[in-house]
């Protein structure tokens, strides 16, 4: 059986090796900057302004949603010695549905939520939902324009601990941050597609037009999971309108990636330093936890709106489902913990926070359509990861994030990647996990990308 195994690996190995360097060159694609994705009938009424908002919880909201915590079905009991490696443990709910209907000060975190200013503009049909900070800095201090961009199932909340530092001016820097913070489309209180076709390309398009009219021609770009994806995407396709970008899930997507992967297996020092191989390495490991931890993944990119029918009913159903993956990937060896280990960095008003702009803007399941659009046959046929971005680019790879590449993968997709910062703790939610030590590093990462410009003598703002 090990032979056979060894002679299918070859196999694919081969077949990679000749679909990645004996085929064309493929061109990249052009997207039409104002693809239109709301209603047709509002095509040539749309209202451009950019509109104060504020997040809402009404009484009636309020009212039926703890209705609906107090009166949910009994829950099944776990199995015995059972953790929370079927998902989320039955008898560690009634703590947080409890504090969800009881003790969550809707109005009190209502305020907190409208803390930093808010706007709606309508890009592309769509009304965008987004956070604008403008910093208040000493005179002679530059104000630098930050795309910060989150993803699933994250929310906008995951920066409230990092925008306040971010639009502070820090020692040794002499530079601060405007912050602009959307929400995707159809997360949180951006409104979704009608149609299909909305993958994190044409995201990344919406996003380039939100800059321009907020009068950014140039900016720097910061993005986690599907932020990440969203912002590769937008260096590739729009590379003399980002100055740097700055991503904490770095994944490089390409047919020479997939090779370089497999031929670390046999040999990693072709591959990764050493002390990093076992970020990679063995494959069986990674694939083990895929397996076992990214089933969501293959419901939401086949049937999306089946899984949101349920979790649109039922925010036992909702709590349970997203707080798992804020269990697990903030540290896999949580999935042994009775807790799931959810009180380990984040407090339960910041999860109920996270919560609250899924449920309040009834967005799960448009949310979750994201991902059959990216693995959808039109847009995988585009090949965007591709396609290498000049962009100057910084890695954070937090040690427990689900995925490792090391800089020989990177460099395949950002040649100009200026620096990485391999960490020994954090997770997946790297913002809201450890605001400060994020925060040191996008400004480490831009100070970079301005010498980077320096050096080859590009013109910033």
């Amino acid at each position: 059986m090990s032979r056979i195994l060894i002679g299918l690996v070859a196999l694919v190995v081969v077949y990679i090796a000749w679909s990645a360097f004996s085929s064309e060159s493929p061109k990249l694609p052009q997207f039409d900057t104002e693809e239109w994705w709301g209603p047709n009938e509002l095509k040539g009424k749309q209202d451009t302004s950019i509109r104060p908002f504020q997040i809402k919880f009404t009484d009636e909201m309020i009212k039926d949603l703890r209705s609906r915590l107090k009166n949910h079905r009994p829950l099944i009991p776990p199995l015995e010695g059972i953790a929370f490696e079927y998902g989320f443990n039955s008898k560690a709910i009634e703590p947080w549905l409890k504090y969800w209907a009881e003790e969550y000060p809707f109005k009190e975190r209502e305020a907190f939520l409208n803390q930093f200013p808010q706007y709606k503009t309508n890009i592309q049909g769509l009304d965008i939902h987004f956070i604008r900070v403008k910093p208040q800095v000493p005179a002679g201090v530059e104000i630098l324009p930050l795309l910060i961009l989150h993803g699933w199932p994250g929310s906008v909340r995951e920066f409230y601990e990092v925008i306040p530092l971010l639009t502070k001016q820090q020692p040794g820097y002499n530079f601060a941050f405007e912050v602009i913070a959307p929400s995707l489309p159809g997360f949180g209180f951006s409104q979704g597609a009608v149609r299909p076709g909305l993958a994190p390309p044409q995201v990344s398009v919406i996003f380039r037009n939100l800059m321009h009219r907020l009068g950014f021609k140039k900016f720097y770009v910061q993005g986690g999971d599907w932020g990440s994806i969203v912002s590769a995407a937008l260096v590739t396709l729009f590379p003399e309108d980002v100055l740097g970008q700055h991503t904490n899930m770095p994944v490089v997507q390409s047919k020479q990636a997939t090779l370089k992967t497999i031929l670390g297996a046999y040999i990693p020092s072709l591959v990764v330093e050493s002390h990093l191989a076992e970020r990679m390495y063995p494959l069986s490991d990674f694939f083990a936890f895929l397996m076992e931890e990214f089933g969501y993944y293959h419901l939401q990119a086949t049937k999306p709106d089946s899984v949101g029918t349920a979790l649109t009913d039922s925010p036992s159903g909702l709590l349970a489902y997203i707080l798992e993956k804020f269990s697990v990937w903030t540290r896999r060896d949580h999935r042994h913990k009775p807790d799931g280990g959810l009180e380990f960095r984040f407090s339960k008003a910041q999860l109920i926070d996270n919560l609250m702009m899924y449920w309040a803007s009834n967005c799960i399941t448009t949310s979750m359509r994201l991902y059959s659009e990216e693995m959808s046959r039109k847009n995988q046929q585009l090949e965007i990861g591709e396609f290498p971005s000049p962009v100057p680019t910084w890695a954070l790879q937090a040690k427990n994030e689900a995925m490792y590449q090391p800089p020989s993968i990177l460099k395949l997709k950002f040649p100009n990647l200026v620096g990485t910062s391999v960490m020994d703790d954090g997770g997946h939610f790297f913002a809201l996990e450890l605001p400060q030590v994020f925060v040191k590093d996008v400004f480490k990462a831009v100070d970079a990308f301005r010498n980077w410009h320096k050096k080859t003598a590009k013109t910033e703002l």
